[in-house]
């Protein structure tokens, strides 16, 4: 049965992506439902204790692997970190790759994205309050440096810069696509890391991606076009490398928050304050109540 409660300590999030639906090591484990006003979070959010650090998962897709990548509830999902005392989150996503240097097994950490999905909301502001962060660099680059470094670490060949095209899915691309984003010098494709890190600025959360290459994109016609099998084949070795990879992050962190992920929301909300609405007010407040 799981446990209503809400943290407020300081801890890490990790969203578990395509083959990562649990993380191992993790000590006194806790199951915690979370509601929010943007409706159900993917799954029950795992707590628990890993190299000293307190730690919350939640597998994106739901465990079992239940939903699209458009149907996943990303604002739900990050405002149960926020609601959860959660600082940082790491990401994890299978992607493709656009380059031919990006093998299969290699480890990208994004410091770009490109918006290509169409059916998403992706912000918690609106209905009365309106606030603009900035997207300039979308990660945290101090969070992006401990997951190289883990990553290196590990024996991975790592890329530890990219631009990571966000596509609406639940298809690969055509090959038409493909070429363009070679174009636009995109480096690897995915399904759902943009959104998450939008939310995550706006929620004052430092985020990173780990994204792991399973396959090239269909521009590699060398290669044959993405094929499901091959690319949980390649998924298997990629989820032992990211619970490793996210145990050694955890030792290179810092204990104080010296970027500007924490004040992203200083000067972005621009309604005047008496205009906005009583319950938008109470909804957020996780979010903006050191604003208001």
């Amino acid at each position: 049965m799981a446990s209503k409660e809400k943290v407020t300590s300081r801890v890490v999030g990790v969203i578990g992506g395509s083959g990562l639906y649990q993380m191992e090591g993790l000590e006194k484990l806790r199951e915690i439902q979370v509601r929010t006003p943007f409706g159900r979070p993917s799954d029950v959010y795992i707590k628990g204790m890993l190299e000293g650090t307190e730690l919350i998962f939640l597998p994106r897709h739901g465990r079992g692997h239940r939903w699209l990548p458009t149907e996943v509830n990303f604002r739900a999902n990050i405002f149960g970190m926020k609601k959860l005392g959660v600082e940082k989150i790491i990401s994890v996503s299978a992607v493709g790759s656009l380059r031919e240097e990006i093998a299969p097994g290699h480890v990208v950490i994004p410091d770009q994205f490109i918006d290509r999905t169409t059916q998403r909301p992706n912000t918690f502001f609106g209905k009365g309050i309106v606030a603009h962060v900035s997207l300039a660099d979308p990660v945290c680059p101090v969070l992006s440096e401990s997951l190289a470094r883990a990553a290196a670490h590990e024996g991975a060949q790592v890329h530890s810069k990219g631009t990571y095209v966000c596509m609406e899915g639940p298809q690969f691309s055509t090959r038409a696509e493909s070429f363009l984003y070679r174009s636009w010098g995109a480096d690897v494709i995915g399904m759902t890391n943009l959104q998450e890190a939008r939310l995550a600025r706006e929620a004052e959360i430092c985020f990173a991606t780990l994204a792991l290459a399973t396959d090239y994109d269909c521009w590699n016609q060398a290669e044959g076009d993405v094929e499901i099998g091959a690319v949980l084949a390649i998924l298997k070795q990629n989820v032992a490398l990211a619970q490793r990879t996210i145990r050694g992050a955890l030792r290179y962190l810092p204990a104080e928050r010296s970027c500007v992920c924490s004040v992203s929301l200083k000067e972005a909300i621009i309604t005047e304050r008496a205009k906005i609405p009583k319950k938008v007010r109470n909804d957020l407040k996780p979010i903006v109540g050191k604003y208001l």
